[in-house]
């Protein structure tokens, strides 16, 4: 018989819990989308604090101004992540996906307004399956809506970063958006409410890659949702006990096997947002939200038994009740760590020593060489000064050269985000100097904070 090419997976219902690692679900959830629907909204010295800018092709960063220029700290910031990211699933799994991912964040957003509108998970089932009537048709176009009004507004929020967003705000009001803003918030928000609205946990499941390959970067250290299964099996029902009683003493007098922790509640798969069952073992469609440690643990403390049943660890701890081991005896996260933390340090360096303003010395080509009315050979350059500080600033040149009589140059100011041209002569004593090409050495300081200086190199050309 030939397997077929795809399957139909069955909707999941994913059962509310509460628990620790809920709340820090939760907390996550509120953290992240705070930063993220805040940000535009928050000015810095006078200006949006992030945004980049792709008319002028720079990145406003909380008062930081990066240009084309700067391309290497954003190669480093993306070395930074990918590293990050090996570090992260080497040591704990699919926290990321579990925590912060945003399908993971708008997933469980999308849950909540489903919940809020159309009941728990067992109403919702049952409507499901119910034929189609006023009420039915009511929630769920209810349900959809809301959906597209926030995944609408994530949209418009990301266009945010990108336009002015005070200006996006008030040009959406008097209905006069532009085509391509309206375009890309048309087109985030559809894939919002398509990939965290309607598939949901089949992203995590069959299109993410980060799945696929995180199997590549585990080892038997790595932290993991894990069921104890020497202690949970074999399942069955209990009563609840009074006392927390090791197993084997709990069953002394029993002619039958053993009863394991595990009451077979179900729980932990009624809760799981991917819909597996974690007591099967390591499966790559856990993401490592830890909601069934949560349910567990409750059962856990219905029955009088010690929690943990379900629980982070590793697959030695697991299977040789060992401690997790420390960072020094894991080669790979001290190689991981020690990258990151060089990378991170040279780019803070870098950003702290960088140079406020860029300079461009271009010869004139229609002048290559004249002479001034007093005898000397005049080379003519224009000198392009970009400055990406909000204000205006001065700016001198300082050249240093055997035969060079002076500058001629006129007052270097260039206002505040923006690029000015001037026209500079070098003036030189072709006594002083022999005729061919000669590099000059050219400083420019800015004299509104002398400790910014730039050097450049030019050619003079004499007769």
């Amino acid at each position: 018989m030939a397997t077929p090419l795809h399957f139909v997976s069955s909707k999941v219902y994913p059962r509310l819990t509460g628990g620790r690692f809920n709340s820090l679900r939760v907390a996550f959830v509120v953290i992240t989308q705070l930063l993220y629907f805040g940000l535009p909204w928050l000015n810095w010295d006078g200006q949006q604090a992030t945004r980049f800018d792709f008319d002028s092709m720079r990145l406003y960063l909380f008062g930081l101004t990066l240009l084309p220029q700067d391309f290497i700290y954003l190669a480093a910031a993306l070395i930074v992540a990918a590293l990050g990211l090996f570090l992260w699933t080497m040591l704990a799994g699919r926290l990321w996906c579990g925590f912060s991912c945003p399908q993971t964040v708008y997933t469980e957003i999308m849950i909540w307004i489903e919940r809020w509108v159309e009941g728990p998970p067992n109403q919702r089932r049952k409507r499901d399956a119910a034929p189609w009537s006023a009420e039915k048709v009511l929630r769920k176009g209810s349900t959809q809506l809301l959906m597209a009004a926030f995944s609408l507004w994530t949209g418009l929020t990301l266009v945010g970063y990108f336009t002015p967003m005070r200006e996006l705000a008030a040009n959406l009001g008097a209905g006069d958006i532009g085509v391509w803003e309206a375009l890309f918030a048309l087109s985030y928000g559809g894939f919002t409410w398509l990939l965290a609205g309607v598939l949901r946990e089949q992203v995590c499941k069959h299109m993410c890659p980060y799945a696929r390959f995180q199997g590549a970067m585990f080892d038997r250290d790595t932290l993991l949702v894990a069921y104890d299964e020497q202690r949970g099996e074999p399942r069955g029902a209990r009563r609840k006990q009074h006392a927390i009683i090791p197993i084997a003493v709990a069953n002394v007098g029993r002619e039958d096997k053993p009863q394991g922790a595990c009451v077979d509640c179900g729980l932990c798969v009624q809760v799981c947002p991917t819909g597996i069952d974690i007591r099967a073992g390591l499966q790559y469609e856990c993401i490592g939200c830890a909601a069934c440690i949560d349910v567990c643990d409750e059962v856990m403390d219905k029955t009088g038994q010690a929690r943990g049943l379900i629980r982070f660890s590793t697959q030695h701890a697991m299977e040789q009740q060992q401690p997790l081991p420390s960072l020094r005896q894991r080669p790979r996260a001290l190689v991981y760590s020690g990258l990151l933390l060089a990378i991170v340090a040279l780019s803070a360096t870098g950003l702290a020593l960088r140079v406020p303003f860029k300079v461009d010395i271009l010869r004139d080509r229609a002048v290559m060489q004249r002479e001034s009315n007093d005898g000397y050979i005049e080379n003519v350059y224009n000198v392009r000064i970009m400055n990406t500080e909000r204000d205006s600033r001065r700016y001198q040149l300082q050249v240093e050269s055997a035969g060079l009589v002076r500058v001629e140059a006129p007052p270097l100011q260039v206002a505040g985000d923006s690029v000015t041209s001037f026209n500079v002569a070098l003036v030189a004593d072709p006594a002083l100097l022999p005729s061919g090409s000669h590099t000059v050495s050219v400083r420019i300081v800015n004299l509104d904070d002398p400790s910014q200086v730039l050097h450049e190199e030019a050619r003079l050309l004499m007769p």
